[in-house]
């Protein structure tokens, strides 16, 4: 884990007084609303998909669901992110990719989300399209053009060329960074 974790693994050291001074100071509410955090990315003049994206990382990070990260769902959403178990990791993306809630993936959620990583990295390495097909290919065993928890997990879990993949490109230190030193992104 390159030199990206080091740096929020030494911020992650400070103590949780002086931790929740600096959260407190970005957002002196005690409380991160999407409109907060999409200014703090610098999200103006992004695709749809890429502010569609941080919403949903932002749904999936507003854990109680009151239209706020307070600060314990900050700290939570810290935590699975650097320190959680590969089945939380995985867990956390099947909830960011299943933009319906249906409980399945199917390509285009995938597709979307992918998208949406690229805008906002403005990484166009491979083509989201050519992602989705080489972990279909590998994953939907039985062909149904959507995953469940379970095939998404395990498929993930026997394909580590996958699970690079997702690991790359679902990082969101950059994201956690930028909110934690109250700072605007370098582009």
């Amino acid at each position: 884990m390159g030199a990206h974790n080091s740096n929020l693994d030494d911020l992650l050291e400070e103590d949780m007084h002086h931790w929740y001074t600096k959260f407190m100071k970005e957002s002196p509410s005690g409380l991160i609303t999407l409109f907060e955090l999409k200014s703090m990315l610098e999200m103006s003049g992004m695709t749809e998909e890429a502010s569609s994206y941080v919403d949903q990382v932002f749904l999936t990070f507003d854990m109680d669901g009151d239209g706020y990260i307070d600060f314990v769902e900050y700290i939570a959403a810290i935590s699975l992110l650097l320190k959680g178990e590969v089945n939380q990791k995985l867990k956390w993306y099947f909830k960011l990719f299943d933009q319906d809630g249906n409980g399945k993936i199917d390509k285009d959620e995938m597709e979307t989300i992918f998208k949406a990583i690229q805008d906002i990295s403005r990484s166009y390495e491979i083509p989201p399209d050519e992602i989705v097909t080489l972990i279909y290919d590998k994953i939907d065993v039985h062909g149904e053009g959507e995953l469940t928890l379970e095939e998404f997990i395990s498929g993930a879990r026997d394909h580590p060329d996958i699970m690079d993949m997702l690991t790359k490109m679902m990082d969101l230190t950059h994201v956690l960074e930028i909110i934690l030193k109250g700072q605007k992104p370098k582009l």
